[in-house]
């Protein structure tokens, strides 16, 4: 029995090891989605009612604000100047 628990142990590592790198790929290839999604669940986490706790972890998980710019309101991926 006592075999079995390394062994265990090794997955449960490769494990986090596989999610962490899989939720850097999605970072990179999807930061929209990544960024709607920390809203998301951070949301509800940083309501008033809340202990102050879980309003701290709430305010861990959300993204950093985005400057706003003047054209559209702030997503930077479009090309502001003039068509030609």
């Amino acid at each position: 029995m006592s075999a079995s628990v390394p062994l265990t142990l090794q997955y449960i590592v490769v494990a986090v090891m596989v999610a962490a790198s899989a939720w850097v790929v999605f970072l990179k290839q999807a930061p929209n989605v990544a960024r709607r999604i920390r809203i998301a669940l951070a949301l509800p986490l940083v309501r008033e009612s809340r202990p102050s706790w879980v309003r701290a972890l709430g305010k861990r998980i959300a993204p950093a604000p985005k400057p706003a710019g003047d054209a559209c309101g702030g997503c930077n991926s479009c090309d502001t100047g003039s068509a030609s």
